[in-house]
């Protein structure tokens, strides 16, 4: 029996998997809000208890850079370790993983049903493959191809510095500059970040705040409120804010897929991406995608695709865990 789980800065999903000959059959699965509790270890102990089911092994992919089996998580104040999770868990081990490797291990699990395809390309493409997922954060990841398979790896890429590409981005820079010193893409790109670009245009005189969405900011997540009231064309600041924050997510997509040279695709995860897919299948994120001068040619050979299936890190965790199991 294996214990999976995916946690985020905004939740914990957690479940157990049996496996035979590689076939992940799922026996049990929650998701718990992960504010609501001090760490981890509470949340693991709670869904242990409940499920009544012993792992044999475990893996957890976690919002954050894990070094030596410990992770300070980004947008939690947890510190997580991975011995004091497999003493708890009664195991010789548990691993901990970036939430976007446990997303890269999961993708050669998905069918067709899984994914939307934002571009279409000819042939197979094969080559090195690129995650990238915006959520409570912006997390990313690589999968190196050595002719024969793919080899995981995470990274920090969301935290590297935003490179404004016109006028409007420079103004949206400063103002973020003023704020927090470093910008990063994660301060936009990101719930938070979208928030943030909302914030930008409103206080830049680019347009009113109407007193509902004001309300709805306040008693519920504001960027679910923004990205509502934007789909449903009821603010046209909000329209602006999303139109943004879609252009920015498609061009650090593109930079991502350039330095990892993902000629094998690109695939977006995380809670937001599922959300907005009649917005990412517009004309804005693609062209920002391969809006790269003279590399335009080799980005438009990638295949882009959006992740649907939200127990794709879920997976990959699980399937981590049965790889170094050993």
């Amino acid at each position: 029996m294996i214990l999976a789980g995916d946690i985020g800065g905004t939740n914990a999903r957690l479940a157990f998997f049996d496996v035979t000959h590689d076939d992940f059959r799922l026996v049990s699965a929650s998701v718990f809000p992960s504010r609501d509790y001090a760490g981890l270890d509470e949340i693991v102990a709670k869904f242990v208890e409940t499920s009544a089911l012993h792992a044999d092994a475990a893996c957890f992919g976690i919002a954050g850079p894990v070094r030596n089996g410990r992770v300070e998580t980004s947008n939690l104040p947890w510190t997580i370790e991975a011995k004091r999770l497999a003493d708890e868990l009664n195991l010789k081990k548990a691993v901990l993983i970036n939430d976007l490797e446990a997303n890269a291990w999961g993708i050669s699990r998905l069918d067709a049903k899984d994914v939307v395809c934002l571009n279409q390309v000819k042939g197979q493409p094969v080559g090195n493959q690129a995650v990238i997922a915006a959520g409570t954060g912006l997390g990313e990841a690589g999968m190196y191809w050595d002719g024969t398979k793919h080899h995981i790896f995470a990274c920090e890429g969301g935290h590297s510095d935003f490179a404004p590409r016109n006028e409007l981005e420079i103004e949206l820079f400063r103002y973020l500059c003023a704020r927090y010193g470093h910008v990063s893409y994660e301060r936009i790109v990101s719930g938070p970040g979208l928030v943030n670009v909302f914030q930008f245009l409103r206080d830049t005189g680019r347009g009113d705040e109407p007193k509902w969405l004001t309300d709805e900011m306040q008693n519920s997540d504001p960027a679910a409120a923004v990205s509502r009231a934007a789909l449903s064309g009821k603010c046209p600041l909000c329209e602006h804010a999303l139109d943004l924050f879609i252009s920015i997510y498609g061009a650090e997509a593109g930079n991502l897929a350039l330095k990892l040279f993902a000629t094998g695709g690109v695939y977006l995860g995380g809670g937001i991406a599922p959300k907005l897919v009649s917005k990412l299948a517009g004309p804005l994120f693609m062209q920002a995608f391969v809006g790269k001068g003279r590399m335009q040619g080799l980005l438009e050979s990638m295949p882009v695709k959006v992740i649907t299936n939200e127990q794709t890190a879920l997976m990959g965790a699980a399937r981590c865990a049965v790889a170094r199991a050993g």
